[in-house]
């Protein structure tokens, strides 16, 4: 029976694949797990959506080795369908999971792809007293957000194989703060800094934002994502590419850490980095709602909150801007939980930044008391 299943993974036919369904994230419905044949059906129809161009290498590979190859990533698939259907017919959740791109990977694959040891996300803040410039905000929030309406957030990018989730949460609020202060959204570049901010940064090896927020600052500013493009490798800097920075800040601060109130006042006023734990299983397939799924507060991944709001059912939630493409969650966003929790859900509240920028000029003067440095900030997010 073994061999069979072995010569039926080699052997599927796989369903044509046009550019289109690329980044279709698929339903775990009922009929999907009832045998043996509909569980092969439905790998067949993801590999042809999510692993297009390996099916004409797959015709190739001689049955053993197909066997190796293909069986493997065959159980690790079924096993996540299982977990998905499971977790989607549990009573009272706000959130669904699906096939999305990571669907053949276990989650100890996944976590070591796109997360890094937690041990090198030990954080602490500086004891030192630090400005917050909306501490004393005291209008009435608006009881929603979405930066995206105001035409201050980029689309969602994807950051590949390389370990820049960092420089992606940093370009998310720069970008975000200078729509805001000039009116114009500029696709800001994550290559720049990789490349170029290595005097702690460590590029596809992992980063952080406040030290990329120094970085611009010290630079005069930051290149546009055309002149200096993304390609997720660590490359020598290109000094030419940096020699017209397209866009400037003036310094960053950091948000007061396990505080929702605080984060909350950032938000309602720009994009605001900030680090969660992002290695768990229900977040590795989230597809839609609001992500209520158990995660620690291990920080291993740099996202950006872009803004918030209340479902009708009144679950309160952060909207939040990922580097995984467009082809994970809701068209590379997810709505997490926002609640009164210290730390906040993954983490949320522990390490949130935000890019100052005072005038819509490219450079001005920056003040020393802007660039609010933790120097307690030491290890790197790598994701």
């Amino acid at each position: 029976m073994q061999l069979i299943v072995f010569v039926i993974l080699c052997l599927l036919p796989f369903t044509s694949s046009a550019s289109p369904l690329h980044g279709i994230v698929m339903k775990v419905t009922d009929e999907d797990i009832k045998s043996e044949q509909s569980l092969l059906s439905l790998y067949s129809k993801w590999r042809s959506i999510h692993r297009p161009y390996e099916k004409e290498s797959d015709k190739t590979v001689h049955v053993q080795g197909c066997e190796n190859k293909l069986l493997k990533r065959y159980h690790i698939f079924k096993n996540n369908v299982r977990l998905i259907h499971a977790s989607n017919n549990r009573p009272n959740v706000t959130y669904t999971l699906g096939l999305n791109k990571f669907a053949d990977l276990s989650n100890d694959e996944f976590r070591a792809k796109y997360t890094r040891s937690p041990k090198m996300f030990q954080q602490t803040r500086s004891k030192k007293l630090q400005s917050f410039m909306y501490e004393n905000v005291t209008e009435p929030l608006p009881s929603y957000i979405d930066w995206r309406d105001n035409g201050a957030v980029t689309s969602a990018k994807d950051q590949g194989p390389c370990g820049s989730c960092w420089a992606f949460s940093t370009v998310a609020a720069v970008e975000g703060i200078n729509q805001i202060r000039t009116g114009k959204l500029i696709s800001l570049s994550e290559q720049e800094l990789i490349d170029c901010d290595k005097k702690i940064n460590e590029g596809c090896n992992g980063g952080l934002m406040d030290y990329a927020f120094k970085f611009i600052v010290e630079n005069g500013g930051i290149s546009t994502e055309a002149r200096y493009p993304y390609n997720a490798n660590d490359n020598k800097c290109d000094i030419k590419r940096t020699s017209s920075p397209a866009v400037s800040i003036d310094g960053y601060e950091d948000v007061p850490a396990n505080n929702t109130n605080a984060l909350l006042k950032a938000v309602s006023h720009q994009p605001v980095s900030v680090a969660i734990e992002a290695g768990g299983v229900y977040f590795q397939f989230y597809w839609r709602g609001v992500f209520s799924g158990t995660c620690g507060t291990n920080l291993d991944h740099g996202v950006a909150i872009v803004g918030y709001g209340e479902t009708n059912e009144g679950v309160k939630y952060w909207l939040v801007k990922n580097s995984w493409g467009l082809d994970w969650g809701e068209s590379g966003y997810i709505r997490m939980q926002r609640d009164e929790a210290q730390e906040g859900i993954c983490g949320i509240n522990k390490m949130a930044s935000y890019p100052v920028k005072l005038a819509n000029n490219l450079s001005s003067k920056t003040s020393n008391s802007l660039i609010q440095l933790s120097l307690g900030r030491k290890s790197f997010l790598s994701t």
